[in-house]
Formats: C-alpha cells, sequence, structure tokens
C-alpha cells in the first residue's frame, strides 16, 4: 500500500529512516554480492545498512525522548533536530568505505535543513540545497575521488536538479531518476566494474535510500532500476585486456592492495584533523575523513594498522577503533588453501552490559557481544556473533527487552544462512545467566530451549541506575540525578541515595518469595551496597542464597535477580 504523501519534517525523516533501512535490508544481500570495488570484500550493502540502522536509531531516541517527556511538555522533534540526530547515529556507526561516504552525505543534507533551528519544515529550495550540499561535502572527504562511484551517483543526482520544478517529492524524484542513470553508466566509467560485470555497490545503496526518500514524499515508491539487482546484463565482462578466466579469487581478492581496514572514531580540532588526512594519505590508500565540530569518523585501507591508529592518538582521541583484516579467514568457507573448520553442534550468543559479565558468560562458554550504555548492538553485530559461533544450532539470549526487533531481524539472517537458532526473549542479563546455568549442550535442541526459557521466565529482574533528565515515570515524576529503581522495566521506586534504594527494591521483589538473589554491581557501585544487601537478605530471608558477580563497566549501577 502506497504511503501517503507528507512534507519535509521531522515526521518525514523519522519515515525515510525506517523505508530507507528496510529497503537495504532487502537489497543488503545483492549489494554485498556485486563488491568489487574499492575491495572486493562483499560488505558494501551490509556496511551501509548497519550505518543506516544506527542513524534510525538516533532518530528514534529523539522520538523516544519526546513520548517519554511528554507529560513535562518536553519540546516536539523538529527538522533540524530530527536531521541532525540521522547525521549523527550515521557519523557514530559508520561502517565500511561506502558507511562512512553515505554519512557524510547525511551530514551534508543536515548542514543545509537544519541551518534554520526554528523552522519545522522544509521547503523545495531547501532540499535541492540539501543534496548538492551533501553531493560535494562527500566528495571533499574523500582523499582520491574515483568516478564511477557512489561520488558519482551523488553528484549525478544533485546535478539532475538544475531548474527542477515542483515540491519536495518532485525533487526526490527528480535526484532519485539523476542518480538511477548514473548507476547504469558506472561500468564504463570505472575498469573493475567494467570487468566484473556490475554497477557500483556503494551506488546502488545511494539509489535504494534515495527510492526511500521519494516514497517518504511523494507516497509512491519508484520502480526500482533494471539491470542492477545483479550482474550487468546488457554489457557482458571485459576480457580484451585480460585473458584470464575470471574466478572468485579474481574478484575477491587484491593481494597488491593494502591489508588492513581501519575504522575509528575521533575527537579532534580541525587543525589536527588536517594534519592526519596528510599522514593517512601518506600510509594507506581508500582514505575517508567525514564529520565536524570536534567528532569525526576516520576510514583508511593501510598495510601498518598500527601506525593509522598511533597517527589518530597524535591528532586526538581516537575510540570505538576497529581492525579488519582482509584476508582473514572466513569462518564460514576457511582461509585460502585450508579447509573450513568443523562446526560445532551447539552454542551460545548472549549480549551484555559490561565486561565483568562478559567474562563470566564466556568463562561459562557463550559468545558475547558487549552492549555498551547508550549504544546497543546492531544487527549486524549480532549476525557476526552467530556466525563466530560456528554451531548448527544457537540459542541468542538479547537480555534486554528493547533489542527483541533487532534479536529476531538477526536470528532470521542465520537461518537463512542454514543455521538453527532458537530466540529466547530474555529482558536483562539476570535472566540470561539464569537460563545459561540450566544449559546442556548435550539434551536434544528443543529440549534445552525449554529449560533454559522456564529459567529464565523464572526470574524477575530489577536494576537501579541514575536517571539522565526529569521524566514521568510510573512512580511519579523524577529529576535528573535522582536514584531510579526499576523492576521489570518500569520505575519502581525514586530515591536519593544508592544502597537504601537497593534494599527497597530487594524487599519489593522478595516479598512475592524466591531461592535465589543474583547481584552484578557496576563499577561505579558503592562499594558497600552488595555487603548491605547480602545482609539484608541473611537478616530478613531465611533459606535465601545470594551470588554477587562484578558487571565492570555497565549501564546500571546494580543488576539485581531472583529466581
Amino acid at each position: 500500500m502506497a504511503q501517503v504523501p507528507q512534507p519535509l519534517d521531522a515526521l518525514a525523516v523519522r519515515a525515510w529512516c525506517t523505508l530507507a533501512l528496510q529497503a537495504l535490508g532487502r537489497a543488503r544481500e545483492e549489494i554485498d554480492a556485486i563488491n568489487v570495488y574499492p575491495v572486493a570484500d562483499g560488505d558494501t550493502g551490509t556496511n551501509l545498512y548497519l550505518t543506516l540502522e544506527s542513524a534510525t536509531a538516533a532518530v528514534e531516541a529523539v522520538f523516544a525522548g519526546y513520548e517519554a517527556g511528554a507529560a513535562v511538555d518536553a519540546p516536539r522533534p523538529t527538522l533540524a533536530g530530527t536531521i541532525q540526530a540521522m547525521a549523527h547515529g550515521a557519523l557514530i556507526g559508520a561502517r565500511g568505505n561506502s558507511g562512512t561516504i553515505l554519512a557524510q552525505l547525511l551530514r551534508g543534507m543536515a548542514e543545509v535543513l537544519a541551518a534554520d533551528d526554528e523552522s519545522a519544515r522544509g521547503d523545495a529550495r531547501m532540499l535541492r540545497l540539501a543534496l548538492r550540499q551533501a553531493a560535494d561535502s562527500a566528495r571533499q572527504a574523500v582523499a582520491h575521488p574515483v568516478e564511477g562511484t557512489v561520488l558519482s551517483v551523488a553528484s549525478a543526482a544533485a546535478d539532475a536538479l538544475t531548474g527542477a520544478e515542483g515540491d519536495c517529492g518532485d525533487v526526490a524524484r527528480a535526484a532519485y531518476e539523476g542518480a538511477r542513470a548514473a548507476l547504469m553508466a558506472t561500468p564504463g566509467q570505472l575498469a573493475a566494474l567494467k570487468r566484473a560485470g556490475v554497477v557500483d555497490a556503494g551506488g546502488r545503496g545511494l539509489v535504494e535510500v534515495l527510492a526511500a526518500l521519494v516514497e517518504t514524499l511523494t507516497g509512491e515508491a519508484p520502480m526500482p532500476p533494471r539491470g542492477t539487482h545483479a550482474r550487468v546484463e546488457s554489457d557482458p565482462p571485459d576480457t580484451s585486456t585480460d585473458t584470464r578466466t575470471d574466478t572468485c579469487e579474481d574478484l575477491c581478492a587484491d593481494e597488491s592492495g593494502p591489508a588492513y581496514e581501519v575504522i575509528y572514531l575521533l575527537e579532534a580540532d580541525d587543525a589536527a584533523v588536517a594534519r592526519l588526512r596528510e599522514r593517512l594519505d601518506a600510509l594507506g590508500d581508500s582514505l575517508v575523513v567525514v564529520g565536524g565540530d570536534g567528532l569525526w569518523n576516520v576510514h583508511v585501507h593501510v598495510d601498518d594498522a598500527g601506525a593509522a591508529v598511533e597517527a589518530g592518538v597524535e591528532a586526538g582521541r581516537p575510540y570505538r577503533i576497529r581492525i579488519t583484516h582482509f584476508a582473514a579467514e572466513d569462518v564460514h568457507t576457511g582461509a585460502a588453501g585450508r579447509p573450513p573448520r568443523e562446526r560445532a553442534q551447539r552454542a551460545v550468543v548472549a549480549v551484555v552490559p559490561g565486561e565483568g559479565l562478559a567474562g563470566l558468560y564466556e568463562e561459562a562458554g557463550a559468545t558475547t557481544v558487549l552492549a555498551r550504555a547508550g549504544e546497543p548492538p546492531a544487527s549486524g553485530e549480532l549476525v557476526a556473533a552467530l556466525r563466530r559461533a560456528h554451531a548448527r544450532e544457537v540459542v541468542l539470549l538479547p537480555n534486554d527487552a528493547d533489542l527483541r526487533h533487532t534479536a529476531a531481524a538477526a536470528a532470521e539472517q542465520a537461518r537463512a544462512e542454514g543455521v538453527r537458532v532458537a530466540l529466547i526473549p530474555t529482558r536483562s542479563a539476570v535472566q540470561g545467566i539464569a537460563a545459561l546455568a540450566v544449559h546442556e549442550p548435550e539434551r536434544r535442541f528443543d529440549e534445552d530451549v525449554v529449560a533454559m526459557t522456564s529459567a529464565a521466565g523464572a526470574t524477575r529482574y530489577a536494576e537501579v541506575a541514575i536517571a539522565e533528565r526529569q521524566a514521568w515515570t510510573m512512580a511519579g515524576i523524577c529529576q535528573a540525578g535522582d536514584v531510579l529503581g526499576l523492576v521489570d522495566g518500569d520505575v519502581a521506586v525514586i530515591g536519593s541515595d544508592i544502597t537504601a534504594t537497593a534494599e527497597t527494591v530487594l524487599d519489593r521483589m522478595l516479598a512475592a518469595g524466591g531461592e535465589m538473589v543474583t547481584l552484578v554491581l557496576g563499577d561505579e557501585a558503592p562499594a558497600s551496597v552488595a555487603a548491605r544487601l547480602q545482609a539484608r537478605v541473611r537478616e530478613a530471608y531465611l533459606a535465601v542464597d545470594t551470588v554477587v558477580y562484578d558487571g565492570g563497566r555497565q549501564g546500571p549501577l546494580l543488576l539485581i535477580g531472583v529466581e
């Protein structure tokens, strides 16, 4: 069913994110399959999806904040605030060369659309300027722009708007048509694409994003471009300069290129980043540095990954560093010259909130995904963990109610790859601990899943945390800095003292009975709180055991589980 047309405002940005993410999700595998430039590592579609997933999460957080604070007159989301959130989310979540460029395209649009902080809506003129700024800023972010790539497609989209008239929907459609035509021309601009008989993968992804913008603003999804869903049929691969028969190894490995992809976020000033560009440009290729206002996303291909990171340290504060070896072993196929390693029969994959619990879960044999405060894992990270577990059967423990959709999408993708996945809807890491405690790989898969689900379901959970802002809760209005006691996900206690609040929460949970109390302390919790809670259990609740774990750096000060 066609979407209802809507103006370019905060709601349009939200809808655009949703539609674009869905489109990239559908096209991800196809885009991965045609990825031959700059490195044929088959991940352009995945990287674009993960980047936009981060952007979408940032936009949803804007609306969630408004909805949570509606009772205290929180301001409605604006076009400026929402498009800036989209751009920032893409920046901090950018993956790979393609994702980094997409982040800069969105940042360029935000620079125009957010110029007037008071504007509730954008008009056609603003959208034209935004798409022009997007294309220009993305090209400037790349050290050595190459035609026949996503940069060409973005420029063509902006060029198509010269003299364009009409409303925002007309502008979006003109940009889409220009991008689609440019995409079909990319094999004639880049030898690697012509030899492989494909269009540019990054450009293909951008066409999907622009198609989603058209659908958002007009209510009608444009027809997908023909010839871009697989290898270009009308122009067979060019073999005139190469008498070899193309093989997977020919297209998927370029041994003459750098060995590593290095990506990190960087806090630094403009002058330091200018020097960093020069140094990284001398170290490798595919250099893209995007961002501004003190926060940057750095992407480069190098042989010396350490030197690339050291350059970031000299420029400012690099973090969320990712280093990928292009020749790293694929867990499904094995490295060249070696057979694939044998799959295990069964594994457990769990999302955990801190390093301490990650160690605990890993000691029990689980593969873990770390969920840092404010940075929930994307579905791609969960899929990577499911693959890393390398088992025929996998039990997935999301340990967070907000991750249920992300975990379900990851499970579905793993099933499509032939892995049997059972998703147990654990809502807290303490429920995951209970499930893991009864896990027996020797049992039949269904029996093991039932036992783990029952153990998790029989565990009530709570947490103690500090309020970040004023908000309406089930227990009343809290202020920033208040101590919150949440039971089964809802705020039940608002206090001023961490230990006293934790005691009140524990008493409420044990009032309904229990045999085992699990306490997971974050590194910012008072050192005395565990001893006080253990003493409370001994004094008031006979025959109830207590176990304490160090959660390390985690979001909540304290996690509590009662079985």
